[in-house]
């Protein structure tokens, strides 16, 4: 049985008074794919980008800035000037949220100077001293405990510990009185304190409500606003790196057909024996690697139909460069069915061994239940 040798010494010294291949055509050649390999590394770290970025999105998971990314911050400079400047104007609007904000706990402030000047504001004012005034069941009614002091006390935080807007503040003013109307009955004074000044706070907290829901609504809304701004961005961002890594990859292969088509050119030409043992290669091919190297015939000529059911194949009208994939090509497909043959060959043999095997101790088993009844027989015969 011919074979299709073929080797990567083709490639330069299969023929040596012909072929032009040098010493420093192929360190120009081994250069150009070290180019070529850098930059494949450094595509691949940015297609990881950009799937991680569509994978998140499409498990709606929140997409951070900062995150795990593997694409160098001065790539994504590169990409995504709208996302800084998105994330800069929410920077901004944010600022502006939080100085008015500001304004309307100050107004809040007013209320509460107001509440806490009142007459009757002294028993809320600190504290409750638990233990000076016996109040030994106080934290089994009470479960937060809430003053003036303490809330005056977080209003003036600096260390982010602070409230972050009206409403909580609204809440413990309100908590205060509550505790003490829930701890003391209704005929005690100071039940009737906290429920007096419980109803003038409302009565203030309802004139300053409008503009609290107005900014909270206006806050909601910018917030939607700028989430989806920054979504938008990185979205257009990836797109656009998806795009520049199409016409990259583009271009890297261009190079390696190229380095393809040099090397082929600086091969030796194909012999007459060489082709006809490629033409008896091509026929031992399966369909599947038959379909593959049509294939490689129909890249280098456009009018050759490699989909048809029957094709007229003449090596002889074949490039140069044709010939060469081809060789290579058949030898490696037909190395791989050598091996599926071979591994199914030996199954074939342990099966036909192991039915072999089994028949065999059948006719052990028959033989040995022969002689068994024989002897029983024979046992019967003998006089007692």
């Amino acid at each position: 049985m011919e074979t299709i040798d073929a080797t990567n010494e083709d490639l330069r010294n299969a023929d040596p008074e012909t072929t032009e291949v040098n010493s420093t055509e192929l360190e120009g050649f081994k250069h150009r794919v070290d180019e070529i390999f850098t930059k494949v590394d450094e595509l691949e770290q940015r297609v990881s980008e950009v799937e991680e970025f569509y994978l998140n999105s499409s498990e709606k998971q929140p997409n951070n800035a900062k995150g795990s990314s593997i694409v160098k911050e001065k790539d994504k400079e590169k990409y995504i000037p709208r996302i800084k400047k998105q994330q800069q104007e929410a920077a901004r609007k944010e600022a502006a949220a939080a100085k008015r904000m500001q304004e309307l706990m100050r107004q809040f402030g007013t209320i509460l100077r107001q509440i806490t000047q009142h007459k009757w504001a002294w028993p809320f004012m600190q504290p409750v001293d638990v233990e000076g005034l016996g109040l030994h069941d106080y934290y089994e009614v009470i479960e937060r405990p809430m003053d003036f002091t303490t809330i005056k006390n977080q209003m003036e935080a600096k260390d982010g510990a602070g409230y972050k807007n009206v409403r909580e503040i609204c809440a413990d003013v309100r908590l205060i009185f509550t505790n003490a109307m829930e701890y003391n009955h209704e005929n005690t004074d100071v039940h009737v304190m906290a429920k007096t000044l419980l109803a003038k706070f409302d009565e203030k907290w309802l004139q300053l409500l409008p503009k609290v829901t107005e900014e909270e609504k206006r806050r909601e809304e910018e917030e939607a606003e700028t989430q989806l701004n920054i979504q938008l961005a990185q979205e257009s961002a990836h797109a656009k790196m998806a795009r520049d890594l199409s016409n990259e990859l583009y271009e890297v292969d261009m190079h390696l057909e190229e380095l393809r088509e040099m090397l082929l050119q600086s091969c030796r030409k194909i012999t007459t024996e060489e082709k006809r043992k490629l033409g008896v290669g091509l026929t031992r091919l399966s369909p599947e690697h038959l379909s593959k190297a049509l294939e490689i015939v129909a890249q280098n000529n456009t009018s050759f139909e490699a989909t048809v059911e029957e094709v007229e194949l003449d090596i002889d009208a074949q490039s140069e460069s044709t010939l060469w994939k081809l060789k290579f090509f058949v030898k490696d497909a037909l190395e791989i069915q050598g091996k599926s043959s071979t591994i199914a060959g030996k199954t074939n043999d342990i099966s036909s061994e192991c039915a072999a095997a089994a028949t065999n101790s059948k006719r052990k088993r028959d033989a040995t239940d022969a002689i068994a009844k024989n002897a029983k027989k024979q046992s019967r015969k003998i006089p007692s």
